[in-house]
């Protein structure tokens, strides 16, 4: 197993919040502290150097993938860094070791930027229907809009958004320090400004620029997705990834690609994306036991 990156001297594993030293507690004390070291820098850097959180968070998967929060620090990294077939399948792992139903706008956007605009539009419907809080309803939305402009649904995504500006969206009525605001009239600008409207678009940046002149530079610009077609689906892993073993025995398990619920072989690409929206939404209920419990996720116990 490749070593990973080295953990730099100012990773103190006690800056992890107490739920994860709980969770890496059945590992063996000898790779508690490397995982959690791991941990650390990934949590530290994956707004600053997403690639290299990346990195530490793979190096912490491979000494203890079968800790849910450990593939919820890849899952997260992966997002930040542009891996966004590993964030989904990730993310997925994470969701069915631990329970845990959130991250449902990430997993949506994943779907997006894999060119998969009208799977993100079916999860953000199912997530819209179990009645989500407001701060999670806002990124749903978010998503929603730049879905239906990959769909070439403009005037839908234009719907979407004025309804989150209050119906009749006005820039003068921009709050300085509302950011889930100021990024929906940042998506809103970047629309009209495509739709030709640049004398209006202009209008909202320099309304969004009084009201937070770093909004423009992180807010949501729909054009950043694009085709890859050496983008891995979400369900496979590479072969060095299934060959990863750490020294304690705890193997490296792309959980998706053995789920008895995802088989790949003999199927096309529309059945993968059908299975992987049903697996999403929770419509297969055979589920893996072991991943389930997260006593058993961990090595001692």
């Amino acid at each position: 197993m490749p070593p990973g990156p080295e953990i730099p001297e100012w990773a103190d594993p006690r800056e992890l919040d107490p739920s994860v030293r709980a969770a890496l507690r059945g590992l063996d004390p000898r790779n508690t502290q490397k995982v959690a070291g791991h941990l650390v820098v990934a949590g530290t850097l994956v707004d600053e150097d997403p690639e290299l959180a990346l990195a530490h968070a793979r190096a912490a998967r491979d000494r203890a993938s079968r800790v849910a929060v450990v593939r919820e620090a890849v899952g997260v990294a992966a997002y930040h860094a542009g891996d966004f077939a590993e964030a989904a399948r990730e993310l997925r792992a994470y969701r069915r070791m631990s329970g845990d139903h959130g991250y449902r706008a990430v997993l949506a956007d994943c779907e997006r930027a894999l060119g998969r605009p009208d799977v993100a539009l079916r999860l953000v419907a199912e997530a819209l229907a179990e009645s989500p809080d407001a701060d999670e309803i806002a990124e749903l939305r978010l998503v929603e809009a730049g879905a239906r402009r990959d769909l070439g649904e403009n005037a839908a995504a234009r719907l979407v958004l004025e309804g989150a500006l209050g119906g009749r969206p006005d820039p003068a009525r921009l709050t300085v320090g509302d950011t889930t605001q100021l990024r929906f009239a940042t998506a809103y600008a970047d629309l009209l400004g495509a739709e030709g409207e640049e004398a209006l678009a202009e209008q909202w940046r320099d309304a969004i620029t009084a009201a937070d002149p770093e909004a423009l530079a992180d807010g949501v610009e729909f054009s950043e997705f694009e085709d890859d077609d050496d983008a891995r689906p979400a369900e496979q892993a590479t072969d060095a990834e299934r060959d990863d073993q750490d020294e304690e025995g705890d193997e490296f398990v792309d959980d998706t690609a053995e789920d008895p619920a995802f088989p790949t072989s003999g199927r096309s690409f529309q059945d993968e994306v059908e299975a992987e929206v049903a697996e999403l939404l929770g419509e297969d209920g055979d589920q893996d036991q072991d991943e389930a419990a997260p006593a058993e996720e961990t090595p001692g116990n």
